[in-house]
């Protein structure tokens, strides 16, 4: 069995594969594949893979090797280190501008600096590790539908903590980072105890920020969108509606914020003294736990604050999707249900059936009055309704109705208008309600709103049997039930974690959410917006209920503690409402929080998660602890529970349980004020090279709260994933097209941008990366008494199954006369020759020096002539 951790060292050279871990209104947010590139290995030219936007990182964080000051560093020695650092950096002719020093949570500082200098940094004394400084994007978002929140809160307890419990988050400080939020909105009046704007309102992540300190007003509404479900009083009641609230502000009024930005707001949100943080924003993809932001935060879970940050919403992107900071080893990293009502605005059939709508963006907003004559383009098995040109004029001045299937909504609603409709009504092919987008060219100018398909089935039949069938517009709205509420919403993103831990942790309603919003934005003060964003702030919420009723009954409960709780006392979901069998746990984590069970339960189970690795040779057993704080025993009844398993990466195979377990006894029983241990061996039956998972279960004899502990595992030998699944291609970067060409050229003068990339496709997470440069006529590395290759680690899988890295070489070699830490390390070019590069990639959890741990790939010959 490998390690399941390593120390981190150098540089997980990445770029901005980075989503807000957010939604857009009545709409998942669904990841953009966005192929970037880390660094070069051997010298730092960073540049992008994309063929659309040049992102290339210009800002990187440089981490030191003395511990942050939570974790028992001295701010003198740190602040030696900077010197030092500054010294070398000088001596070498390497010019940075500084951006923002850390000391607390995480040693280190940010720069900005000329890629080609970036090997140079990596090899100065004291530098710990190097990491892009990822950028993260701020969704567009803009009011939708109307659901209530008070269905949203019943599915996790919180109206019976609120409404019998008399909790209300009061004396509790809950931090958002954010957007921001409306200062006027009445929602948080007289409640916000702390701000800072750490960017300024013109910032959009590509230029510098200017703090603004207590200019939090929020212009995007994410931001008080969160904050409303976490804390809002007024008629639409967040989760903790009398917490106090600290806004730290990392967004502009538009563009993305960086990752050091959201570091050193954890750094004034610890200062501040929040009890709890949450984060609705991260990177899909970057799921390795030694990442920064994932770093911070778990060093802030052990400074004493809660922290929940959304997973991410790259459902479709398949398995190993989840982001950090939510993929830290103490972070609570959330998951999104749906919610099981939704709030439409309505049309009328002339029989008086009435029909919830959500309109599809950007379509107009239908009128509140007037009727239009019904037709129908296909049935209800239509596979590709309206995807062909209809015939001129023949549904002029109609409401159509036309089934979702095989071409863009923007192609049914543009055939439809061309053919003179005036209103549009889409339905879903599935169950469940319909946000659409009708986005394209030329623009659709006729009202189009999506429907259920329950009822898209009752107009279909309505106007087959009516004739003269109409509907009218109305000013009402109603509360109808969602088909697919308290299921997983399908944006909500897969783990596992890349070093096998098991993420998500749990989950709460993100899917359809109606909660405060900015009064300039939305005239009602609320919209509804969807995505794991909303089911972060929830979880915030109600780690905030958990913590004043534990401080009024005059108990300690340690921010590191939180998590298990919510695990133990939280209630897995179906994989569908009539499946019979649980979701996947590497999706759901412990299911949906209940913040009542977390309260009245006096027990508890450690760990709450359990994080398996993979099987290769076998799962050890593992010691479960229970621990009774009441004041009687308690026997529990113990026994397992399977939930789906999945095959694939980009495209994910489902198949039932795959683990059975036994116990080293079937009962346990647990004394008042005591502990108990039990053994429980997980014994995988899932097919190789999937990712299992289940639930251990703890049933009381007789009243009490049932305790459950996920688990999740990967089946096979973990470093049987390929990395490199196609071999990667010479390029060259057209700044023409801003795009990596493949070239049969391979003569290079290494001046003036004309350097090889390799454009690799990594098909799953490499531990490391190593390029060698090697001699062609002898096959061995260059300058061989000198150490010349570089290494890049903690490197992401490529978001889509065509996406790759382009990884560069300047004609760059490094080499020192030790191997001490402090060797005097320098850089220097390589004469005009022939070479080739080796690439060395190591496996996630792969042991270096074990042949069947890596993957290599050599190049063809390079020609180097600087003369040229």
């Amino acid at each position: 069995m490998k390690t399941q951790a390593y120390q981190r060292s150098a540089a997980m050279i990445l770029l901005s594969l980075t989503l807000a871990a957010c939604g857009t209104p009545s709409t998942p947010q669904v990841t953009v594949p966005v192929a970037a590139a880390p660094t070069p290995l051997i010298q730092g030219l960073s540049v992008p893979t994309t063929q659309v936007d040049n992102e290339t990182a210009q800002n990187w964080f440089v981490e030191f090797r003395s511990k942050p000051t939570t974790k028992g560093g001295d701010r003198a020695a740190i602040a030696q280190e900077r010197q030092i650092f500054r010294q070398q950096a000088n001596a070498a002719g390497i010019k940075f501008q500084q951006r923002l020093e850390f000391e607390r949570l995480w040693n280190g500082i940010s720069i900005r600096i000329d890629p080609v200098d970036l090997g140079k940094i990596k090899d100065l004394d004291g530098v710990k590790a190097v990491y892009p400084v990822m950028d993260v994007a701020l969704p567009e978002l803009t009011p939708g539908e109307e659901p209530e929140m008070a269905t949203a809160v019943s599915q996790t307890g919180v109206d019976t903590a609120q409404n019998e419990m008399g909790l209300t988050g009061k004396g509790v400080k809950i931090a958002i980072m954010d957007t921001g939020i409306d200062l006027d909105h009445p929602a948080f009046k007289g409640r916000v105890v702390a701000q800072y704007d750490l960017v300024g309102d013109a910032f959009t992540g590509g230029n510098t920020p200017v703090p603004g300190k207590d200019n939090v007003d929020d212009c995007g509404g994410h931001g008080t969108h969160v904050a409303g479900i976490a804390a809002a009083g007024g008629p639409v009641k967040g989760v903790a509606p009398e917490a106090s609230l600290g806004v730290y502000r990392v967004f502009g009024c538009a563009g993305s914020t960086q990752a050091d930005i959201m570091v050193q707001a954890m750094e004034r949100a610890l200062a501040d003294g929040m009890d709890v943080l949450n984060m609705s924003i991260g990177s899909a993809f970057n799921s390795w736990p030694e990442y920064p932001t994932a770093v911070a935060s778990s060093n802030l879970v052990d400074a004493g604050m809660v922290v929940a940050a959304s997973i991410g919403n790259s459902g479709s992107g398949g398995v190993w999707a989840a982001g950090a900071p939510g993929v830290g080893e103490k972070v609570i990293g959330v998951a999104n249900f749906m919610n099981s009502h939704v709030y439409l605005n309505e049309f009328v059939l002339s029989d008086g059936t009435k029909v919830g709508y959500q309109v599809a963006s950007p379509s107009p907003t239908p009128p509140t009055s007037g009727s239009l004559p019904l037709a129908k383009t296909g049935t209800t098995t239509s596979a590709a309704d309206a995807c062909a040109a209809l015939p001129a004029n023949s549904l002029t001045g109609k409401a159509v109705l036309i089934r979702r299937g095989t071409c863009a909504f923007h192609t049914k609603a543009i055939n439809a208008q061309n053919a003179g409709a005036s209103a549009v009504i889409l339905y879903n092919n599935a169950v469940g309600p319909l946000a659409a987008s009708v986005a394209g060219t030329p623009a659709v100018t006729i009202p189009v709103v999506g429907v259920s398909d329950a009822l898209g089935k009752t107009i279909d039949a309505f106007i087959a049997g009516t004739p003269s069938a109409s509907m009218t517009w109305t000013a009402g709205a109603g509360s109808y039930l969602n088909p697919t509420g308290n299921l997983l919403d399908t944006s909500s993103s897969y783990g596992l974690a890349a070093d096998l831990s098991l993420k998500p942790d749990l989950g709460a309603p993100g899917g359809l959410i109606r909660a405060a919003y900015p009064l300039n934005l939305a005239p009602s003060g609320y919209a509804t917006l969807s995505g794991t964003s909303m089911a972060s702030p929830h979880v915030a919420g109600v780690a905030a209920l958990v913590l004043q009723a534990k401080r009024e009954a005059g108990q300690t409960m340690r921010a590191e503690d939180m998590r298990g709780l919510l695990q133990n006392t939280a209630t897995p979901r179906p994989w569908s409402n009539n499946s019979g069998q649980l979701d996947v746990v590497h999706r759901q984590g412990a299911g949906m929080v209940n913040v009542v069970n977390a309260i009245n339960t006096t027990a508890t189970v450690t760990p709450g998660k359990l994080s398996l690795g993979e099987s290769e040779s076998g799962v050890a057993p593992q010691t479960l602890t229970v621990t009774n704080r009441g004041t009687t025993p308690v026997t529990y009844t113990l026994s397992h529970t399977g939930a789906r398993t999945t095959e694939g990466n980009y495209t994910v195979k489902s198949s039932g349980p795959g683990a059975t377990a036994t116990f080293s006894a079937g009962t346990l029983t647990v004394p008042a004020g005591g502990s108990a241990q039990v053994t429980v061996t997980v014994n995988p039956t899932a097919p190789n090279l999937s990712i299992y998972g289940g639930y251990i279960v703890f049933t009381p004899q007789g009243a009490g709260t049932p305790l459950r502990v996920p688990y999740a595992g990967f089946q096979g030998d973990y470093q049987d994933l390929k990395v490199l699944t196609s071999a990667p291609q010479l390029a060259r970067f057209d700044a023409t097209k801003n795009a990596y060409a493949p070239t049969t050229n391979h003569t290079f003068t290494m001046r003036d941008g004309d350097f090889p990339y390799f454009r690799m496709h990594l098909d799953h997470f490499a531990r490391s990366i190593k390029l060698d440069v090697l001699e062609a006529s002898t096959m061995q590395p260059v300058n061989t008494q000198f150490f010349n290759a570089s290494t890049d680690e903690y490197l992401p899988r490529n978001s889509t199954a065509t996406g790759f890295f382009a990884f560069g070489w300047d004609g760059m070699v490094s080499w020192s006369r030790g191997v001490s830490d402090n060797a005097q390390n320098k850089r220097k070019a390589v004469p005009n020759g022939q070479y080739v590069i080796r690439v060395t990639v190591l496996k996630a959890l792969g042991q270096e020096g074990n042949s069947d741990h890596q993957e290599t790939w050599t190049s063809p010959v390079l020609t180097v002539n600087a003369s040229k």
